[in-house]
């Protein structure tokens, strides 16, 4: 290339600064760059004077590689030598710089000097071959793409962005596409089909420049042959062919056989037998076609219901260069076979139904449908069971699901309905459609209890609040028609059940937990105040309009040993002035008086005490034990009569006055006392015959008992000396008018039915200070109790009558023995029996 590169280089040349530290100096020249060029006055930049660079032998050292530049021995300047070729040096690395040392002598030193060639646009792009040959088929569709090689440029930078042209031409266009990476693709692209008979070989100038300035194109000779294709296409016999199969038929069964003919020879005229290119892939999947011979063979399963007919497109083609083609169409129509089993569909479901819904009323709309055709379509419906439901056709395929009966939610909430389909295909196939309809409550069922009545046992002195039982009332509704809510509703406690007096409300005693039914109690009860509570709870739903139901509760009160006993002075009914609740130590409140004669035997009762316990069963049955004086004393007490009697015989020895401390316990848990203390006096035969009758006449008892001072008893004695006469006819009388009692009663309790005293309701009865012992007890009912805090007990208590037993050791005093024959008027009254057996059971049966 004649470029004047003089002017350039003057322009191009930099001069680096010299650089005192390091001794280097930085030059750039531009490749190419003609021999002689200064590059830069190297003995100037480096500081010698004028002709010193050729004294001191300023020159460049080899360093194995020609330099292209060389310093001049007489300016000392820097010049090309011979041709730089940036791209013969560095290649396509960038920056391109080239390290030089430079010596001097006198003295000796070495500079660095670096040299960096620039690149120009000196190399155009450049094909790897001059033409290239390829064929292309008449018969590609456009769009085709027909990869080509790019060129490559050995510059670099801007002077290496190639880019490519195509002469101009109808058939094809250039595909140029620079990726990401940097690296391109060229393709050529079919743009319109190809005709051999028009133009048989393309010949196309690719065109590649870079985008140096000025630009450098390289160009490639792109020859295209096309392709040409025998003149005969095959052709069918018929352009139609039909064949009938049945749906499901065996795979692999022979459909037909097609012919073509060629009327070329040699290769052009064997054919091969394909699907077209349009056929769908679904077909080519059913059916199968041998190249070679033509046959259609069946190869899935066919199904009438999906499609029934198909419409199939055949190629023959001949092995001609290019081949040719003929083509037909194959029609293979479906026959239906009963293979499909009716189906029910569920429209629309109205659910759930009220159980109050009218007879007729619709619940779900049903579409009943079969894919088969003909008599294998037709379907015949029905529901099962039969009842309470039923099938009404409302047109073709569409049925209604009606009420035919009334409903129940509490009898059957749910019902499982199937409907039932049957084709008239032979043999017949059938469908179902299961539905579930469940019933939605209507609130027409009142709360019931288990019981009618509920009998409920509460300890005497419950806490309050404390939980006496747990009723339940069911509701078969559901939902707030089901959910229950308790209240007392009505009953109390009347004069006959309280010993308050008046009536008052059960709800003053006990509450009902709405929610729950939980029984409990507002106060403490008391068995002395009510034994049995009698009242109503009601059980109220939440349904509209509410509906209620009732329960009776029999509550009865269990005694609890809070009632110490009560001592009764002779001819009184309630506690005397000896009575103590106290323990046995407590000091007496007041004494009791009695009489002994002198000489009385064994066994004589001098005195009887009187107590009563408001408990009842247990806890009133009292037990007599003499506290002071211990030991063997002339005197000893009944353990459950109460009967103060002499131990043995009274002699002048034993003085004239003897204090006896009697303690009285029930049998309760802890047992309860009280104390009474007794004076006995002991006197002559007729002194104390005549205070025994001045005791019986002013009391109405034959207790012998009075409570008065030592002094006064004395001046009672000597006033009853004075009438003895009189005091002896009025205790004859006396004497026999009780012992002609006692005989009476002694007979009527022995042949008493024991029954009688066992059970049978009436008021309570209180029992005490007699013969037979001192119990306080009632005669109820015999009621079934359910106890809530904890399992019943069942007590065996065994009475037996107290009669002043033999003289002897006193741990006999415990164990009364059988009756004897006594020769005072005390002994016959101690001839009557006392109450055998009682049964208590707190728990199932309750005999108070």
């Amino acid at each position: 290339m004649g470029v004047c590169w003089g002017p350039v280089v003057r322009v191009l040349v930099v001069q680096a600064a010299w650089a005192l530290v390091g001794g280097q100096v930085r030059y750039s020249v531009p490749e190419e760059a003609k021999a002689g060029t200064v590059v830069g006055r190297l003995a100037q930049d480096l500081g010698l004077e004028a002709g010193e660079a050729e004294a001191r032998r300023l020159r460049l050292v080899s360093q194995g590689r020609r330099a292209s530049v060389e310093v001049s021995g007489a300016s000392g300047a820097l010049v090309v030598s011979s041709r730089l070729d940036r791209e013969e040096l560095c290649g396509k690395s960038a920056p391109c710089a080239l390290r030089l040392e430079v010596l001097v002598e006198r003295p000796l030193r070495v500079f660095h000097v670096e040299l960096e060639v620039t690149d120009i646009n000196d190399n155009a792009p450049l094909f790897p071959v001059k033409e290239e040959t390829f064929t292309i088929a008449e018969l590609s569709v456009p769009g085709s793409r027909f990869p080509l090689e790019g060129a490559s440029d050995a510059d670099i930078g801007v002077n290496a962005q190639l880019s490519y042209t195509l002469s101009s031409t109808e058939h094809f266009r250039l595909d140029h596409q620079v990726n990401n990476d940097q690296s391109a693709s060229l393709a050529l692209v079919l743009t319109k089909p190809l005709d051999r008979e028009t133009l048989s070989l393309h010949r196309l100038v690719l065109t590649a420049s870079d985008g140096g300035r000025p630009s450098l194109t390289g160009t490639m000779e792109l020859v295209i042959s096309v392709l040409d294709v025998n003149d005969n296409a095959p052709e069918f016999n018929q352009s139609v062919y039909k064949v009938k199969v049945l749906e499901g038929s065996e795979l692999g069964v022979l459909l037909m056989t097609l012919s073509a003919t060629d009327l070329d020879d040699g290769i052009n005229s064997d054919i091969l037998y394909l699907f077209s290119r349009r056929v769908p892939t679904e077909v080519k999947e059913m059916f199968t076609i041998d190249e070679k011979k033509g046959e259609i063979r069946l190869q899935g399963k066919l199904d009438y219901e999906e499609k029934y007919i198909y419409d199939i497109t055949v190629e023959a083609t001949d092995k001609g260069y290019p081949p040719l083609s003929g083509h037909c169409k194959v029609l293979v129509e479906v026959l239906d076979v009963n293979d499909n089993a009716p189906e029910v569909w569920v429209t629309s479901l109205s659910v759930p139904v009220p159980e109050d819904a009218s007879v007729g009323t619709v619940v779900a709309l049903l579409s009943v449908s079969d894919r088969d055709s003909g008599a294998n379509g037709r379907v015949r419906c029905a529901v099962w069971p039969a009842a309470p439901f039923g099938l009404v056709s409302t047109f073709a395929g569409s049925y209604s699901l009606v009420l035919r009966e009334a409903l129940d939610r509490e009898r059957v909430s749910e019902y499982e309905v199937e409907v039932r389909a049957e084709d008239g295909g032979s043999p017949s196939l059938r469908g179902r459609r299961g539905l579930r309809v469940p019933v939605s409550d209507v609130n027409d069922n009142a709360p019931a209890f288990a019981q009618a009545v509920y009998t409920v046992l509460a300890r005497e002195n419950n806490a309050a609040g404390a939980e006496l039982a747990r009723l339940w009332a069911r509701d078969p509704d559901e939902a707030a028609n089901g959910r229950v809510r308790y209240s007392v509703w009505e009953g109390g406690v009347g004069e006959g059940s309280s010993a308050g007096g008046g009536w008052r409300p059960a709800s003053s005693y006990v509450s009902v937990d709405a929610e729950s039914g939980r029984l409990w109690a507002l106060q403490p009860l008391d068995y002395e105040e009510v034994q049995v509570l009698q009242f109503e709870v009601r059980a109220v739903d939440a349904g509209e309009p509410p509906l209620c139901g009732n329960a009776t509760v029999q509550l009865f009160v269990v005694d609890e040993n809070d009632n110490a006993p009560a001592l009764l002075p002779a001819g009184s009914g309630g506690p005397g002035p000896g009575a103590s609740s106290a323990a046995a130590s407590v000091p007496d409140s007041g004494a009791l008086w009695a009489w002994a004669a002198w000489g009385s035997p064994a066994g004589q009762v001098v005195a009887k005490i009187r107590a009563v316990d408001a408990d009842s069963g247990y806890n009133a049955w009292l037990r007599y034990e003499l506290w002071e004086p211990r030991g063997k004393g002339p005197f000893r007490v009944g353990l459950y009569s109460g009967e103060v009697s002499t131990a043995r015989a009274l002699e002048e020895a034993d003085g004239p006055r003897h204090r006896l401390v009697i303690v009285v316990r029930d049998h309760g848990e802890p047992a309860r006392s009280a104390t009474a203390t007794l004076s006995v006096s002991l006197v002559e035969g007729a002194e104390a015959a005549l205070a025994a009758a001045g005791s019986s006449s002013s009391s109405g008892v034959g207790s012998g008992l009075r409570a008065g001072a030592g002094a006064e008893g004395s001046a009672a004695a000597t006033g009853a000396a004075a009438t003895t006469n009189v005091w002896l006819v009025v205790a004859i009388c006396a004497v026999s008018s009780l012992f002609l009692l006692a005989v009476v009663l002694y007979g009527a309790s022995r042949w008493a039915p024991r029954a009688g005293m066992l059970s049978g309701p009436g008021p309570a009865t209180l029992v005490c200070a007699s013969e037979v012992g001192s119990w306080s007890y009632s005669q109820r009912q015999s009621r079934s109790l359910c106890v809530a805090d904890g399992a019943g007990k069942s007590d065996l208590m065994v009475f037996s009558p107290n009669f002043p037993p033999p003289p002897g050791p006193a741990a006999k005093e415990t164990q009364p023995e059988p009756p004897a024959l006594l020769d005072t008027w005390w002994a016959s009254i101690a001839t009557s029996t006392a109450l055998d057996v009682i049964m208590m059971d707190s728990c199932s049966s309750s005999v108070s």
